[in-house]
Parts: C-alpha cells; sequence; structure tokens
C-alpha cells in the first residue's frame, strides 16, 4: 500500500468483497441483496464502493438522499437506486434520474403519485415503508387499506417492494421484540400483496438481521455496515475485514517533565516525564471531542498510544512514552489492529459514528480489489 504522506483514510476493495461473499453466504443463493452506500458509504468513497458493489452484481443500492443517488448517477452508475428518505422538493428529480423512492406516508405517497402522473409516467418502481416497531418513518398497519386504495389501478407506479426496519436485531435480549416485528410485517405485507393483486418484493433484514434472524430474509436483504466490516458481535468481527482504514502521521514528538499539561485548557498534567506526538487530524476531521482525554487510542508501531488533552480542530497529541518513534513515522487511527468499534468503545459511542463523521477534507485513497 506504501507509506502515506499525510492523513489519508484508505479504502480497501478486496476487503468489500470479502465481506460482501460472507454476507452472501448467510442467505439463501435466490435472495436479493441490497447494499446501503450512503453517508459517503459509510464515510469511505460513495462512487468506488459502489462502482465495486456493482461489478459484484448487487441487485439494488440504497442511499438515504436524493442527492446522493444523483452522485452515483453521475460517476455512471445503473443499478437500481433505492432512495430511503425523499423529500416532496425533489420528486421531479428522482423521476428525471430513475431514482426509486421510499414512500413512507400519505403526504409523500398522495404527493409523489401526482408528480408521477404529471410526467407521465407507468408503472414508476416505488417501495412502501412500513413501522413496525422502531417508530421512525413509515406507514402504520392501520394504513394499509389508504395505501391500497391509492395505488390499485393507478398506472403512474408499481410498488417494487414493501419493507420495513428492525429496531434492536443486533440485541438476542429482545428477540421477542423483533420477532413480533416480523410477524406483524408478515402480516402487513400479506394484507398488502392481497389488495394490490401483485406481489412486490419484501426487505426488512439489516446486517445484524441477515446474521440472527435468516428465516425473515425473504425476496431480499439489506445491508450497510456488515459490508465496511462490522457485524455488531464480536465473534461477526472477526469474520469481517475493515474497509477503510484511517491513517496519519506524527508531525512533531515533545519530551516534557514532569507536572507539564498538553493542549488547550491544559487538560492534561503529566505526572512524570513523557514523551508526547502531534498528529495532523483534530475535530474537524471527525475526530470528536469526546475521543480526547484518554478515550481512546491510536496505533504506533503496533502500540496504544493515549489520546492526551482536549482533541484541537486540526490536532490531536498522544502519549508516546516508551514506543521507539520519531517524526513522520506512521500512526494508525482505526482499521485493521484497532477497529473503528474498539476505538470509538472508550467514548461510549458506536464504529457507525466514527466511520460517517471522517470528514471530506481527509484524503481518500482507494486500494482497488
Amino acid at each position: 500500500m506504501g507509506k502515506i504522506g499525510e492523513t489519508t483514510l484508505q479504502i480497501d476493495l478486496t476487503a468489500l468483497e470479502h465481506n460482501y461473499t460472507y454476507l452472501r453466504s448467510k442467505i439463501a443463493p435466490k435472495t436479493k441483496f441490497l447494499a446501503v452506500v450512503k453517508a459517503f458509504a459509510y464515510g469511505s468513497d460513495m462512487v468506488s464502493i459502489a462502482q465495486k458493489m456493482e461489478q459484484l452484481g448487487v441487485d439494488y443500492l440504497a442511499v438515504a438522499y436524493v442527492k446522493e443517488g444523483v452522485l452515483l448517477r453521475d460517476a455512471g452508475i445503473k443499478t437500481p437506486i433505492l432512495v430511503l428518505h425523499p423529500l416532496p422538493s425533489n420528486f421531479d428529480e428522482i423521476i428525471d434520474r430513475c431514482l426509486e423512492p421510499s414512500l413512507y406516508s400519505r403526504k409523500i405517497l398522495s404527493e409523489f403519485l401526482q408528480v408521477a402522473k404529471s410526467k407521465n409516467q407507468k408503472d414508476y418502481p416505488v417501495h412502501i415503508k412500513f413501522n413496525t416497531g422502531l417508530n421512525r418513518l413509515g406507514f402504520n398497519e392501520t394504513d394499509v387499506d389508504f395505501v391500497s386504495e391509492k395505488l390499485k389501478g393507478n398506472k403512474a407506479v408499481k410498488v417494487a417492494s414493501v419493507f420495513s426496519h428492525l429496531a434492536a436485531s443486533e440485541d438476542l435480549d429482545e428477540k421477542s421484540f423483533s420477532l413480533n416485528q416480523i410477524n406483524a410485517f408478515k402480516r402487513i405485507s400479506d394484507g398488502l400483496t392481497q389488495k394490490l393483486g401483485y406481489a412486490p418484493m419484501r426487505h426488512m433484514l439489516n446486517t445484524s438481521g441477515i446474521l440472527n434472524y435468516p428465516e425473515a430474509q425473504f425476496e431480499m436483504v439489506r445491508s450497510g455496515i456488515g459490508l465496511y466490516g462490522y457485524g455488531n458481535d464480536a465473534n461477526i468481527d472477526a469474520q469481517l475485514r475493515p474497509v477503510a482504514s484511517l491513517k496519519t502521521i506524527i508531525s512533531q514528538i515533545h519530551h516534557i517533565g514532569e507536572n507539564e499539561t498538553v493542549g488547550y485548557n491544559r487538560a492534561y498534567t503529566s505526572e512524570s516525564a513523557r514523551t508526547t506526538a502531534t498528529l495532523p487530524l483534530g475535530h474537524a476531521d471527525g475526530i470528536g471531542r469526546q475521543y480526547g482525554n484518554g478515550k481512546a487510542s491510536v496505533l504506533i508501531h503496533g502500540k496504544k498510544a493515549p489520546i492526551i488533552g482536549n482533541v484541537c480542530m486540526d490536532m490531536i497529541m498522544v502519549d508516546v512514552t516508551g514506543i521507539d518513534c520519531q517524526e513522520g513515522d506512521e500512526a494508525l487511527v482505526f482499521g485493521s489492529g484497532n477497529s473503528a468499534e474498539d476505538f470509538a468503545a472508550g467514548a461510549k459511542t458506536i464504529s457507525y459514528e466514527i466511520l460517517t463523521a471522517i470528514s471530506q477534507r481527509v484524503k481518500r485513497e482507494v486500494i482497488a480489489g
């Protein structure tokens, strides 16, 4: 991979293929696979990830917002793209760019039908989302009649899928709640299918759902975090490979004495003579202040160097006492050997947050698979 010269997020497409192959092995060959590439593909590089997913033959991609889908279309992506959280102001653009909206409320459904009709569409693919307990987006079970009445006989659109989202698929202590969600979704999708007179695809499982509830894979599954190397379980993480590795270099080394302070507000005070290293990344790069004051560590030559003092906008300081290192040496913030899950845990957050927080000013380097 070569030696880096600046803070760099390396994106390993071989690891992505490995994770996809692993997740595919957990579902039936006939089950379709949707790859979630929202939020710059979980903070990495959306276009490169989508291109690799397309090459591997995924059936669908998913983004959160319309502008993410437009970016992929501009890059030449042809795979169907589900927009999970469309807004009415973007409905014209959705159709113009051949994106497929999730319709999740009476207002959204009614307004999209009007736009599709005004643009002379026929059987335009839409996806109907039902809320089964996450209470975030989605129609309720009591809306089945409303949805079917609006759609039945409507020539402008056709339901490509009906879907829902598990609230706690990674937590087996919540298994009864998850099973209740799955059973509710079966009732809803069966009722809607009967009223529509045709059978849309059904999908409900996210990464942890694929692993914990394979009996509910229906016609398609969705995976986001698992593709990027994290399975919300240490045993699963061991089977996956981190796609993104955030690396930086040592800008300067300081030797400080006992009772000297480091950083803003003198947040760190040395108890003895210490050696510190300053690294060129900070909260403007996505390493939030919550990771400071010993809450997270980087790896330098395979050894942990805790972040000391407050995280600055463009810099962090780490304790390298006892580590044989010099200015210009590489530091691994997260990746293979220091996972984003481990890095995040000390600050009581999750891998999703640190991965998606990495600023667009950080250089991206794609390692082709």
